[in-house]
């Protein structure tokens, strides 16, 4: 499945920080807290006070002792090595080296040391190169989690546990469209270990991060549950927990826990304008986590399913252009061939209300739903067309390792203007390679509708308003049959490169 959004973060002068560390204690403060069996809190209030009204009453506030006590000897240190030829332009970070040029540069090129320069300045010849993060013994015999970005390129792995023991590691598999790890230290069946939470916490539940910020050793900040679902722009799989724990670069990998010890999440990033925490930070969810490590533990590889057709979300004008009540959903805007959704006889322009009875809010709840499912599965697709409720069966493929792109070229730029768009088309088949089909677009005003919505000279129009278009003419044919029903905007199908995606574009003077 191929989700055409730009996921980019949008927060100017902002960025996405991928972790490796924690910073100190988060001041506890001034919510009582009923202490259950154990000494382990319960989460409800009971009073708010302050911490002079509490010393008068000859009481003290409840802190998280009991469980940093119980959970700390589960985790690690991780710490990896790489020798790779320093022409292969390896940029360095605290939790492990990355390509440049991968998804996550970004994020790891603010963290840079001054001892790897980038680019040209960098040293020939092979280097070792090292980094450190965070993880969490899930099984006594060794197994632990901690993040891909962590262990990635890694030619070896160490481990250092709470009680300064130094252990070689192996990596079992990794996951990068989640950015997990699953790593194992062999010899041993007596390592303290801990569990995942068989719930999904609440929204203002209290969660205690344990991890290795800056190299310092194990280290605990406590905070809250900030908001769930959180879509960071990492991957199509973005499902991250937000929290405000202080959480700081040396802590990705490290685990999250609820107030009874159970991990409810991998700190993975945070959203900062320095590399410090501001209290803005993003876990993996433990069932996210379980399901991803299972499959690693299992087969060194984690399969997803696919239905292989590119989707993009129903926008409000998009809605208005299909006569949709809400925007919600998951807009078809291309099968791609021989995909089991093409077999199935799902079409382009068709929206995928719900999976197996299951209502889908957008783009990316499809892409999540999907992939989580196992190869070979059947499941039904609730599809909106032209008005009319359709229910698909469609048997799940295999997502491929990789997804081709290609841009084509155009080499005729004259044609044909379209003022209220503020378009100039050609004919595809008067193009060269164009492709054949379609009007393509050979000049934008900079100033039009077409370019506020992102068209750009050489796509190609495939359809107008539902209609098959492949002359300048027959657009504007389409268009004066759209302002007549009395639409405000008009849906095209636009092929861009060998991507294809709705567009949905106020009308003019049509």
């Amino acid at each position: 499945m191929t989700d055409n959004n730009d996921r980019a973060p949008v927060h100017k002068g902002l960025s996405w920080r991928r972790l490796t560390l924690m910073s100190t204690v988060a001041a506890l403060g001034i919510t009582v807290l009923a202490a259950g069996p154990g000494g382990y809190l319960q989460g409800t209030p009971q009073a708010i006070v302050t911490p002079a009204y509490a010393a008068a009453a000859g009481e003290k506030p409840v802190g998280f002792a009991d469980i940093v006590e119980k959970v700390t000897p589960a985790v690690i240190s991780v710490r990896v090595r790489i020798d790779q030829d320093a022409n292969q332009h390896l940029t360095r970070n605290d939790e492990g080296p990355s390509r440049r040029g991968s998804p996550f540069d970004r994020f790891f090129r603010q963290f840079g040391m001054p001892d790897m320069p980038d680019g040209s300045d960098m040293p020939r010849g092979r280097q070792m190169i090292t980094g450190e993060g965070s993880g969490f013994f899930i099984s006594a015999d060794g197994y632990a989690v901690t993040n891909n970005h962590v262990v990635d390129h890694a030619s070896s792995v160490q481990v250092t546990t709470n009680d300064s023991k130094i252990h070689t590691a192996k990596v079992i598999g990794t996951d990068p469209k989640t950015d997990l790890a699953l790593i194992k230290v062999d010899g041993r069946n007596d390592f303290p270990f801990v569990k995942f939470a068989d719930g999904n916490p609440r929204i203002g539940d209290w969660v205690v991060a344990v991890g290795n910020p800056f190299g310092l050793g194990g280290t605990v900040t406590a905070g809250i549950v900030s908001a769930r679902g959180r879509d960071i722009g990492a991957g199509p799989y973005d499902d991250f927990l937000q929290i405000d724990a202080p959480v700081n670069k040396g802590n990705s990998g490290g685990p999250s826990f609820d107030v009874n010890g159970n991990v409810i999440g991998v700190n993975t990033a945070i959203f900062s304008p320095s590399g410090g925490s501001v209290g803005i930070a993003f876990a993996i969810p433990a069932d996210t986590v379980k399901t991803v490590v299972a499959e690693l533990k299992d087969k060194g590889v984690v399969t997803r399913g696919w239905i292989g057709v590119q989707i993009q979300p129903v926008t409000p004008d998009i809605a208005d252009s299909l006569g949709l009540k809400k925007a919600e959903g998951a807009l078809v805007a291309e099968p791609q061939g021989g995909s089991p959704a093409a077999k199935a006889g799902i079409a382009a322009g068709d929206v995928i209300t719900a999976v197996n009875g299951q209502e889908i809010k957008d783009a990316r709840d499809l892409a999540r739903r999907i992939g989580a499912m196992a190869p070979g599965t059947s499941v039904n697709l609730a599809v909106l067309r032209k008005g009319e409720q359709k229910t698909i069966a469609v048997t799940l493929g295999d997502l491929p390792k990789q997804q081709q792109e290609a841009r084509a070229n155009t080499d005729d730029h004259s044609g044909t203007a379209v003022p209220h768009l503020g378009l100039t088309l050609a004919p595809a088949a008067a193009v060269a390679g164009a492709g054949g089909q379609g009007v393509v677009v050979t000049d934008v005003e900079p100033s039009g509708a077409a370019a506020e919505r992102g068209l750009q000279t050489g796509d190609v129009i495939l359809d107008v308003g539902g209609k098959t278009v492949s002359t300048p003419a027959e657009v504007r044919s389409a268009l004066q049959d759209v302002a007549a029903q009395g639409k405000h905007s008009v849906l095209m199908r636009v092929k861009s490169g060998d991507a294809t995606k709705f567009v949905a574009v106020p009308l003019g003077n049509a």
